[in-house]
């Protein structure tokens, strides 16, 4: 075997009460592909931080090959002290790299490289930072949820680049899809110990299974030992006093390792409260359009969603997808075409903007809503400490703000607030962002017993082919179509991937672009400073006027409101409806403007 690029031995780590990390030790060698699995707070991050020499460990060794190059994506990139995109990227390039790469990724990660970073959204951050990594062409790379904030297209470009690299890599994701394709090797970090397999992540939850079923063989037959030993102790016959002072040590030394055993962490216990069932349709669109400016979001789209369906919508950021989930759902109209709802709907919603929750808010008073300790569920209360620990929570966790909690935490957060109110649709916006894939698991079994109708936007390939019965995909210009199956189902029906396709579609529209009567000038054309602005400060506008919606929602949620306080809900409803028009005027203004730089841009 090839000497390691980088290798820890005895690595221990402790925040506080029970080790983090405990006699820890990976070694990674040249091209090796290893994914690192593990439980939501294992120290997953934290030990690839030891690797790529961010943190320091309390005990144990580090040892890196000389002159080998390392690149560490982390889950939350630092932009301050840049002015462009581009900057940033060529920041972590090396004094004899080709500068070109840094151009060269950022176009085909959809940058220009002339971004501001402090107006970037997720997906954007996500994207430079990735960027970054990838210029210098290290020998490893450590990459911390590459595929967080990206979509469809972006992760399936991620993966064909990183597969044809020689460098090492080291990946943490919740994408098991990801995870099968390019991993080789898997490394599970599970209380504090780390165990290796030399097969990649589609071997490892059969592992990972017997390893659990061996242990708790091997604890059952430590109890069984231990009970054996103290009947002697009260009943055996006296012998030689030397000998049975030695059992006795040996009974002790038995208690100790049963009493020093960390179980396996609990299993979350997600139940959807259900509501009456809905009627046979749940909902029906018939010739839906929607447009805003020049550009059509959804052209001429038909759907019949009978009660039981599981719909998956996929398609790249800004495809349309939360605007045509917004129309089936009754959240927003089409401009042309009509949408009928069925009768008995009881609907919970699960979005994607998670900061739209107060960072002060206790994780007791988000679940309840700040009234006493107790949240209905299933039409019943229940005390919130015993909700909390379904979602994996732990009891002292109940008084900590939602400012300190793990990306996963607040995942799981949002669950349990959606999945208390009782429905028989759950429409879910992004539900497996941050999720561990135990928890993931759970989520699919209980989507596959809700009785109710499901609707998710996802870019996650794996849970999509698990759970829904059909996908709905964008094929450029507005048009969506319905596949039967899965994911991967969509794949075979349409043979092309929604990358390859969106490439046929824009190449099938330049020429009636070209035909189109735009002067030819126009290509020289520059944004001016008022549109320059506006490209820049929209998105945080519209960052605003959504939190403001979902502060007004959360109000008019009190269905108390309206009879304890006539005036409030008056005010409530005229601020939501007030944000909603302006929020549509200024997705509508930020699409204009970014259309117009991208004609501009290419040329057109």
């Amino acid at each position: 075997m090839a000497p390691p690029l980088i290798q820890l031995k005895d690595i221990a780590l402790t925040f506080g009460g029970t080790p983090l990390l405990a006699g820890v030790e990976l070694a990674v060698s040249a091209g090796e592909r290893v994914c690192l699995i593990g439980r939501n707070g294992s120290g997953k991050s934290t030990l690839l931080k030891i690797v790529a020499g961010l943190v320091e460990a309390d005990r144990g060794s580090r040892f890196v090959q000389p002159g080998a190059t390392i690149r560490y994506l982390p889950q939350e990139p630092d932009f301050d002290g840049f002015s462009t995109t581009l900057a940033y990227v060529e920041a972590g390039m090396n004094p004899g790299d080709d500068h070109y790469q840094a151009q060269y990724l950022l176009d085909q990660l959809g940058l220009t490289g002339t971004e501001d970073p402090a107006n970037l959204s997720g997906g954007e951050a996500r994207r430079a930072a990735l960027a970054r990594v990838l210029a210098p062409s290290p020998d490893i790379l450590l990459l911390d949820e590459p595929t967080n904030h990206l979509d469809l297209t972006t992760i399936e470009w991620l993966e064909g680049e990183l597969a044809s690299r020689r460098c090492a890599l080291v990946i943490i994701s919740h994408d098991r899809r990801f995870l099968s394709n390019l991993s080789r090797a898997t490394v599970w970090l599970d209380r504090g110990e780390t165990r290796r397999i030399e097969k990649g992540f589609s071997a490892f939850e059969e592992w990972r299974d017997e390893v659990l079923a061996e242990e708790e063989r091997d604890q059952h037959k430590l109890d069984r030992k231990i009970v054996a030993e103290e009947h002697w102790l009260r009943y055996g016959v006296s012998g030689r006093r030397k000998r049975n002072v030695k059992r006795l040590g040996n009974l002790f030394e038995l208690r100790d390792q049963r009493r020093d055993y960390r179980g396996v962490a609990g299993k979350a216990n997600l139940a959807a409260a259900e509501a009456e069932s809905s009627g046979k349709l749940v909902a029906e669109a018939k010739h839906i359009s929607k447009s805003y400016g020049e550009r059509p979001i959804v052209d001429d789209f038909s759907i019949r969603v009978a009660r039981g369906d599981r719909i998956g919508i996929v398609g790249p950021n800004g495809a349309g997808k939360t605007t045509l989930i917004s129309m089936l759902t009754g959240a927003d109209s089409p401009d042309t075409g009509t949408i009928r709802l069925g009768a008995n709907i009881e609907m919970a919603t699960l979005d994607q903007h998670r900061e739209s929750l107060d960072p002060k808010t206790t994780l007791a008073d988000a679940l309840t809503g700040g009234r006493g300790d107790s949240i209905m569920v299933n039409g019943k209360p229940k005390h919130v400490i015993g909700y909390m620990k379904d979602f994996l929570f732990q009891q002292e966790q109940a008084r900590t703000p939602l400012e300190v909690l793990s990306g996963g935490e607040r995942g799981r957060l949002m669950l349990a607030r959606a999945l208390a109110k009782p429905s028989n649709v759950l429409v879910l916006d992004e539900p497996t962002n941050d999720l561990d894939l135990e928890t993931l698991d759970v989520l699919e079994e209980m989507l596959g017993d809700y009785d109710g109708t499901v609707i998710l936007v996802s870019h996650d390939r794996d849970f999509l082919d698990r759970v829904v019965t059909s996908v709905i995909a964008p094929e450029g210009n507005g048009k969506w179509v319905e596949y039967a199956g899965g994911y991967s189902d969509m794949l075979a029906q349409r043979g092309a991937d929604l990358k390859q396709r969106a490439l046929e579609s824009a190449a099938a529209d330049k020429p009636k672009e070209t035909r189109g009567s735009a002067p030819a000038s126009s290509a020289k054309r520059r944004l001016n400073f008022n549109e320059k602005h506006a490209l820049e400060t929209l998105p945080k506008t519209m960052a605003k006027l959504q939190a403001e919606i979902a502060k007004q929602q959360k109000l008019l949620d009190d269905p108390e409101l309206y009879a304890k306080d006539r005036k409030k809900f008056d005010a409530a409803s005229a601020a939501i409806a007030k944000a909603h028009t302006e929020l549509d005027a200024a997705e509508e203004k930020w699409i204009e403007l970014e259309m117009l730089r991208e004609e501009i841009e290419s040329g057109v």
